[in-house]
């Protein structure tokens, strides 16, 4: 791939994505593979004034030695530099960009109950740390093509060939042409706005529930709070710092009460949970929780998933996708949800987002809690969208909205 074209990618998750303040500390996170593009972050982050950047380098076949040679207590003790890490990034706030790269098989074969346990253990101590920088800092999650990723994706490629398509389908999904010839932040900015007319008009509605019909046998309904906000593409920080969360991204998303959720969903594309894939599946729910599922591959590990903790069997997001996007057109399979997610409408199971209440800024995160953001160490989007997916608004003054038709926008 040009290093023009890599330039200007990495110019986009820097200034658009975390969108760095002058003398802010940018930490960037990221696997062994490309580490020619990491300089060119660190060299942009400089250019944009940081005062700081510290890059945090992670090899997933070290990660899998570890999870296989620890013990569950080693695994699952928070050191305390660990501690006083976390400390100066809530002190701090720097911009932080992660970079996906892994190799999607990386981790299969581990002990994923231990793997579980040692996670559970260390969120305790994590907790108070991450919510005390919830929604104060900018953060960008995008992507770099890893070896043995561009070989599961194109497998019928060499390695050299699958890594350059995969660098190809990475930046088109990007909004970033891979023959140089457009301006990135000027398409991203285009976008953000499409996607704030549609929220700005879905925000308007009201809406109290909605309901998800499809031909596979999705037969769904899910409660809304009742000053619930409807997002998507860029967002600001309680400090007023405008970001892009993901790169790319193509959703509207929208956190639902927890509690309020009926019926049953169907996937239409395999979920990648801790290393493993899980196929062909549907959760059913009932008073908002799952009661059930089933999943013709990893049955057993979509069962885990959604017993992680309290809150893991209850919804944290809800999120619509045209059929039509970008990266469903590309007919890929990228094995990461990052991408996955932004092809068609999904659901997430556990966590939601307190900044999906309108002027969140005036309740503590507790507050928001009560009024229906559900709490979980997990936040696991799952793909529902259908070329037949529709989705009905009922609004809190009665009137009946069509929102999606044929899997695409109704409005």
């Amino acid at each position: 791939m040009k290093k023009s074209v890599l330039k200007k990618y990495a110019a986009l998750i820097v200034k658009v994505g975390v969108n760095i303040k002058k003398n802010q500390e940018v930490i960037v996170q990221a696997e062994l593979d490309c580490p020619e593009f990491v300089e060119m972050v660190v060299s942009e982050c400089y250019r944009l004034g940081a005062s700081k950047v510290i890059v945090e380098w992670t090899h997933q076949p070290i990660s899998r030695i570890h999870a296989k040679n620890r013990s569950l207590s080693v695994m699952s003790k928070v050191e305390e530099w660990e501690k006083a890490k976390l400390q100066h990034r809530v002190d701090t706030l720097p911009a932080t960009i992660y970079l996906l790269s892994e190799d999607p098989d990386g981790m299969n074969g581990i002990d994923q109950e231990k793997y579980q346990k040692a996670y559970q253990n260390r969120y305790k101590v994590i907790k108070p740390y991450k919510d005390a920088i919830d929604n104060k800092y900018q953060w960008c999650i995008a992507a770099v093509p890893g070896e043995k990723w561009a070989k599961k994706v194109f497998p019928d490629l060499n390695k050299t060939q699958a890594k350059e398509k995969l660098w190809n389908a990475i930046l088109t999904s990007s909004r970033v042409s891979p023959d140089g010839n457009d301006n990135p932040i000027e398409n991203w900015k285009n976008h953000n706005e499409d996607l704030k007319k549609r929220c700005d008009y879905l925000n308007s509605l009201g809406i109290k529930t909605l309901k998800y019909f499809s031909s596979n046998g999705t037969n769904f309904k899910v409660g809304l709070i009742e000053d619930a906000l409807f997002m998507g593409g860029g967002e600001k920080t309680l400090l007023g710092n405008f970001f892009n969360p993901n790169i790319p991204s193509e959703e509207i998303f929208v956190t639902p009460k927890r509690g309020e959720a009926e019926g049953i969903v169907y996937s239409t594309k395999p979920l990648f949970y801790r290393g493993e894939l899980i196929e062909n599946f549907w959760i059913k729910f009932e008073n908002g929780k799952v009661t059930e599922t089933y999943a013709e591959k990893n049955g057993e590990l979509l069962k885990k998933m959604t017993e992680m903790d309290e809150g893991a069997g209850y919804l944290g997001e809800c999120a619509l996708v045209p059929f039509s996007s970008p990266i469903n057109k590309s007919g890929i399979l990228f094995y990461n949800t990052l991408f996955d997610e932004n092809a068609v409408s999904h659901l997430a199971l556990g966590e939601g987002f307190a900044n999906c209440i309108k002027e969140f800024d005036k309740y503590t995160l507790e507050e928001c809690r009560k009024k229906g953001i559900n709490e979980s160490i997990i936040h696991e989007d799952f793909m529902i969208g259908s070329d037949d997916l529709s989705i009905i608004a009922h609004t809190r003054d009665g009137k009946t909205v069509q929102i999606f038709k044929n899997g695409e926008w109704a409005f």
